[in-house]
């Protein structure tokens, strides 16, 4: 196998295990995947691309030249998904890359030519022939009877598969737009499945099972099972039935999925083809084959389309049958969970299960994956196993409420935030939808905004999770979560993916908050960046460091507030300051193993805000930022502003569009920030969340924007206003005292009474010490906000009211600060 693959992948869940078919360390693995489906990816890919849906050929296109630019033609392209092998195919043709062609899927993929192939090759179908239009479909019942089936040419898991019993059910029936369709007769018998691998020389590995009801029934909200078989009588017939049928498909290796019609009775069992894909079986059988049989049947369909050998068969298993069983959704969706009892470990229940949690929101999704939930069974007999899902379907307490679009939104947020630096956007969120918080404590300023609340252990992501879906489910509503805590970002991610809800991916999440795979991520993708080395230790520092190029920065990998970041101009500054960053902490926040050493990139620093929406970056504000306490990067204020006419502004939209593409960012308010080099804009750090330091609101007085109500819109799934209505400047100056010590006393009302200041917030209080960079962590005393027409309006604001405020602090001695 070759240097490069492109695999093009969307399960949620994992299917597949990529990381044990190929090496990613030794090969250059690339993805294309949806923002739901890139958490089951496993680490060490080359790149992701992510795209909306991997139906959307023109966008795969895209991510696959956007692959191509930066590793070269592909080697091989992979795909596992049934949906997903045409455009795989077609990507072969155009790249000429070898694998299987469209000439060679049609059998698959294409029921007519399925049909047509099968007959020739003497193996039974029914009865198929092309329904353009009402009178093909009249004129084959008339030949065949009633009822029939008509169906997609091109379908998989029963989707827009039609069972008409009359000619007044015909005469009401609506043909899809632009969907082939086909007619079959409707045969009222029992259907097998048959999954295995065809070795090119003939059977290797299978097994039969029964479908318990039928995939169309399951369509119509009735549950789905399967029961392996263990009669060898009808096994002796499946097997010789699946041989022949194989060799008339393709002479080489391929993994299968071989649907049957059984009937004829025990004694003479009569079989036909209902139809057959070239991949694994779907639902749970993928999972079933390895968990109770040894054998990776992904893993075989991964070697087929990479031109690998087969994996080894599996030992011969002394266990007996299995069995899998899927509940669809008992409301319309979308619907929220209430009532999911656990089946798995009851006596003769199911050996695991995947079902929702309560207050889970079940969007409608297709595929058997997004059951509403899905058992898998073993036993010592097929009778077993049956009587074992039959029991399961029948007791497994599943209720769910469809979402009233009526009734007023809700939206959880995670974390409290403090009042000085978040009241303004509570504030903004609850004038935009109901609010409901889960913090830690007892919420006290907050009431007056709040629809509802509870406590939970943000450290506990169950206790978390029941305690978000505990405030969603209290609204019959549409509901959403966000948070705008660095500390609280990811568990906030985790619980938005366990309860369905839209947020910023955990894997995004991740890529943001590790500023080492930040960096990582942006050289791999050839995005301008800075100069970096993951270091360990002062003398690994002082090496690198060389090798960079002085001056340099030397930072935590995933502390916020500027937490240890600290700048070396040479070797004996970087032996003075490296403990800083070496020792920092940030409450809640683990620091990650060693610390990131990045060039310094020189040039005004800027922060912008942006909102995505389905992977589209809508850039909103930037403010330049006012840096002190040097050799630190400590925040004391910052400046909105006009900024679309900068020379600097097409390239600064270019950076952050793709930075966010690179880190898997489709959805949310972002804060970034960015240095303005001599080379053009460089990218220092991606947020996933709402600035600090008043930013937002900066942005709201400037422009009119609410970048609060933006965040609120897109938890709950809509789409925010982001036109503004104003184009001003906004600016906040953050007051320090003058040296460690203890605040005595603090007055702001002469400051505040300052024409042009919109605000004047205390920071401290009476009694609280205050230890300056790098000691303490933002010891500030108060923020005066200022609004003007122009910079300068805003500075001389700011002057005047800063001189009127009267702070007293008490020194600190030296031995205690």
């Amino acid at each position: 196998m070759t240097d490069h693959l492109i695999v093009i992948h969307r399960w949620t869940d994992r299917y597949a295990d990529y990381g044990s078919y190929v090496d990613h360390g030794v090969h250059r693995v690339s993805y294309v995947t949806t923002p739901r489906a890139a958490g089951s990816l496993p680490p060490g890919a080359a790149a992701v691309r992510l795209v909306g849906s991997t139906e959307d050929a023109k966008e795969v296109r895209a991510a696959v030249d956007s692959l191509i630019a930066q590793f070269g033609r592909p080697a091989r392209i992979v795909a596992l998904h049934e949906v997903d092998l045409d455009i795989a195919a077609e990507l072969r043709e155009e790249l000429g890359v070898p694998g299987e062609n469209l000439a060679e899927l049609a059998p698959f993929r294409d029921k007519l030519v399925m049909a047509r192939r099968l007959e020739a090759g003497g193996i039974r179908v029914p009865a198929t022939e092309p329904a353009p239009d009402h009178a093909a479909v009249r004129a084959f019942a008339s030949a065949h009877g009633w009822p029939v089936l008509v169906k997609p040419v091109r379908g998989t898991a029963s989707s827009g598969v039609t069972r008409l019993d009359s000619p007044a059910a015909l005469d009401a029936y609506a043909f899809p737009p632009g969907v082939p369709m086909l007619v079959q007769p409707y045969l009222p018998h029992d259907v097998l499945h048959v999954d295995g691998i065809a070795t090119g020389e003939g059977l290797g590995e299978w097994r039969a099972s029964r479908y318990l009801n039928t995939c169309l029934d399951f369509t119509a909200g009735t549950a789905l099972g399967s029961v392996e078989l263990d009669d060898p009588h009808l096994l002796d017939a499946v097997g010789e039935f699946t041989a022949r049928t194989v060799r008339a498909l393709s002479d080489r290796p391929w993994v299968f999925h071989l649907e049957l019609f059984l009937s004829g009775g025990d004694g003479a069992p009569e079989l036909q083809v209902l139809e057959v894909g070239a991949r694994p079986g779907g639902a749970e059988v993928p999972f079933l084959w390895k968990e109770v049989h040894g054998t990776d049947l992904m893993a075989a369909a991964f070697a087929v389309q990479t031109g690998a050998a087969l994996p080894p068969a599996a030992a011969p298993q002394t266990s007996g049958p299995g069995g899998w069983l899927l509940v669809p959704t008992p409301a319309a969706r979308p619907c929220r969970v209430t009532a999911a009892t656990p089946r798995a470990g009851t006596a003769g229940g199911p050996y695991t299960e995947r079902i929702p949690v309560v207050g889970e929101t079940l969007a409608d999704l297709p595929g058997y994956e997004h059951s509403g939930a899905r058992f898998r069974f073993r036993g010592r007999s097929t009778a077993e196993v049956e009587a074992a899902i039959l029991r399961t379907a029948a007791e497994f307490d599943f209720r769910c409420t469809p979402l009233d679009p009526a009734a007023p939104a809700r939206v959880v947020i995670v974390g409290n935030g403090g009042r000085q630096y978040r009241e303004y956007a509570f504030a903004a969120a609850a004038g935009h939808a109901e609010v409901a918080l889960v913090g830690d404590t007892e919420p006290t300023w907050q009431l007056p905004y709040l629809s509802g609340h509870r406590t939970a252990d943000s450290t506990d992501p169950a206790a978390l999770t029941r305690a978000v879906a505990d405030c969603a489910a209290a609204t019959p509503g549409t509901a959403g979560v966000f948070t705008w805590n660095e500390v609280l970002l990811e568990a906030t991610a985790e619980v938005a993916a366990r309860l369905g809800l839209p947020h910023m991916s955990p894997a995004a999440v991740r890529n943001c908050r590790d500023k080492l795979s930040t960096r990582r991520l942006l050289l791999a993708a050839g995005l301008p960046s800075a100069r970096f080395a993951h270091v360990h230790g002062l003398e690994d520092a002082l090496r690198q460091a060389e090798a960079i190029g002085y001056p340099v920065v030397v930072k935590p990998r995933s502390l916020a507030g500027s937490a240890g970041v600290v700048l070396a101009r040479d070797p004996a500054e970087l032996r003075a300051v490296h403990h800083h960053a070496d020792g920092a902490a940030f409450p809640g926040l683990d620091p990650l193993d060693g610390l990131v050493l990045e060039e310094y990139l020189d040039g005004p620093e800027i922060s912008i805000d942006s909102v995505v929406v389905d992977g589209a970056v809508h850039p909103v504000n930037v403010a330049r930022k006012r840096l002190g306490f040097p050799p630190f990067f400590e925040e004391v204020g910052h400046l909105v502003s006009p900024w679309r006419d900068e020379p600097w502004a097409d390239a600064l939209c270019d950076l952050v569009t793709e930075a966010h593409r690179v880190l898997g960012v489709r959805v949310g308010v972002t804060h970034a920030e960015v240095r303005l080099t001599a080379a053009g804009p460089r990218l220092v750090e991606l947020n996933g969340r709402l600035g600090g330091d008043f930013i937002p609101h900066l942005g709201h007085l400037a422009t009119g924007v609410d970048l609060t109500a933006a965040a609120v819109d897109l938890a709950l799934g809509a789409v925010p206003d982001l036109r503004p209505t104003r184009d001003d400047c906004a600016e906040v100056r953050f007051l320090y005292p003058p040296q460690d010590g203890v605040v005595r006393s603090l007055d702001l009302a002469a400051a505040a009474a300052v024409p042009g200041v919109a605000e004047v917030v205390p920071l401290a209080e009476p009694g609280q010490r205050l230890l300056l960079p790098p000691r303490g962590v933002v010891p500030r005393l108060a923020a005066v906000i200022a609004t003007g027409a122009t910079p300068a309006a805003c500075q001389d604001v700011l002057d005047r009211a800063s001189a009127l405020v009267r702070a007293e602090t008490d020194p600190l001695p030296e031995d205690v600060r």
